[in-house]
């Protein structure tokens, strides 16, 4: 695990490393020693700011590029115009895309007033051919350019960048096996903590990127999950979120197979622990196995996030989703006959091109028999190079704007009767910070992910206290300690 010594004990003298991740402290050790020198120069401590622009896999990327940063000696910071401004980027849906290009023009004229500033772009927008020939083209500003594969290999592209009469560096990898352990990582929160248990995607979806630009599936071996999580807790940890694109499909490619629900099983074990998370679960792979694990579970949260996309058996063919509408209601009735106390949660996507105004239909019965505690609802984004991009709509821009307007109004209705459910009892919080909308209140979240707001003071923040959940607001609840 990284330490200051392991830094100060680095000949960087002598030729790099090939190991990972020596290679990549070797860096570490390389970039402080020119950031130190900067320092003494300017008088001042560079700082290093790190825009997470995605998923929570990039929040977690997110962590690991600060870890890196810190490491080298930047002072860390949430203000954009830092000595060094990195975006981890998304691309699931085409107004981020657009969101960076605008961000990149304003930083342009920003550049000219600092020169020494240098702006990195990384993360899922990057492993686009067309993204990265725009950016060559368009926004030669930019230092350094990397995707979804290499992140640990932040320091030495940033040492490679450094070097005299030495342009833009760009480094995007097609794909990878590798998977780089123990390398520094600074976490926005003490008390919990996403980790990686596997990264890409084999499902191939045919409205989604995340597969060409995440690459296909490679799941870490448990006994570094497991090490992980047990350092974690020892440092005081006791909520942990495991991160896969498709959790459930955790572990399938290892050439010792083992199952998600197993995996769960050996968490639990460890002591310090008190809350798992996951995310996300694809419906075609949430075994029974999962559900009676689940079921069982003291420390497993009574929260599953299980995206739907529509309830239309034809679309979701067309989505490639690998179930029916009657395969998804099928798995609910599981699910909730085994925990009946679960939280569900979805993602929806309206305008699929090939969406009919039947087909949004199925998907609004849907919503009303399972009745979601909320819903994450999107309007389709086409997404070029995927099978969908070439579909031919069904509906005008003002039908699928008119639909999605019916759909949010319906899952707010249900939620806000869905998660009232709750109002008048005590139950356990994890602090979780301060309530930015009331000075001298907290946050805090149950089991079942939603949020209570409630009066007390900040030396409560990372413990788990009982609640009472005074008043239901729709999405969360305004609560007293009991």
């Amino acid at each position: 695990m990284y330490s200051e010594a392991d830094l100060n004990s680095i000949d960087i003298t002598a030729a790099p490393p090939l190991e990972e991740p020596q290679r990549q402290y070797y860096f570490i050790a390389k970039c402080r020693e020119w950031l130190n020198e900067k320092k003494k120069k300017n008088g001042t401590l560079p700082k290093a700011c790190v825009v997470n622009m995605g998923c929570q896999m990039n929040a977690r990327d997110s962590e690991k590029l600060e870890g890196i940063l810190k490491a080298i000696g930047y002072e860390l910071t949430s203000q954009e115009d830092a000595d060094f401004l990195l975006m981890n980027t998304c691309t699931v849906r085409e107004n981020a895309n657009l969101k960076v290009y605008g961000r990149l023009g304003q930083l342009k004229r920003q550049k000219q007033t600092h020169p020494d500033m240098m702006i990195a772009l990384c993360g899922c927008m990057m492993q686009e051919s067309l993204v990265v020939e725009k950016i060559c083209e368009s926004y030669r500003h930019v230092d350094i350019l990397f995707g979804t594969h290499n992140v640990f290999k932040l320091a030495e592209l940033l040492y490679k960048r450094i070097q005299p009469n030495t342009g833009m560096v760009i480094d995007i990898w097609e794909g990878t096996d590798e998977i780089v352990e123990d390398l520094p990582s600074e976490r926005k929160y003490s008390f919990k903590c996403g980790v990686n248990i596997m990264f890409g995607c084999n499902n191939f979806c045919s409205y989604c990127i995340v597969p060409y630009v995440r690459g296909r599936e490679r799941s870490r071996q448990p006994e570094d999950i497991l090490a992980e999580i047990r350092a974690l807790a020892a440092s005081g940890v006791t909520e942990v979120m495991l991160l896969g694109q498709n959790v459930n499909s955790y572990g399938k490619t290892l050439p010792e197979p083992i199952s998600f629900a197993e995996l769960l099983r050996r968490v639990e074990k460890i002591e310090k622990i008190r809350r798992i998370r996951f995310m996300t679960s694809h419906p075609k792979d949430l075994s029974n196995e999962l559900i009676e694990v689940m079921a069982s579970s003291e420390k497993i949260c009574r929260h599953l996030h299980l995206p739907m996309q529509s309830g239309s058996s034809k679309v979701l063919k067309d989505m490639n989703r690998r179930y029916t509408k009657e395969d998804y209601l099928a798995l609910v009735e599981r699910i909730r006959s085994a925990i009946p106390d679960i939280s569900l949660t979805t993602d929806i996507i309206v305008g699929f091109p090939t969406e009919t105004e039947e087909d949004f239909e199925e998907t609004m019965d849907v919503v009303r028999r399972v009745r979601f505690d909320s819903a994450f609802t999107f309007l389709y984004s086409r997404r070029t190079g995927t099978p969908a991009a070439s579909m031919q709509p069904a509906a005008d821009e003002s039908q699928v704007k008119e639909r999605f307007d019916r759909l949010l109004c319906e899952v707010q209705k249900i939620a806000r009767d869905t998660c009232s459910r709750y109002e008048g009892q005590v139950m356990e919080v994890l602090v979780e910070g301060p309530d930015e909308q009331a000075p001298g209140a907290l946050t805090g979240r149950l089991s079942n992910n939603l949020l209570v707001h409630f009066p007390g003071s900040a030396d409560l923040i990372g413990t788990y206290r009982m609640v009472r959940l005074s008043e239901a607001k729709g999405f969360y609840y305004m609560g007293e300690l009991a």
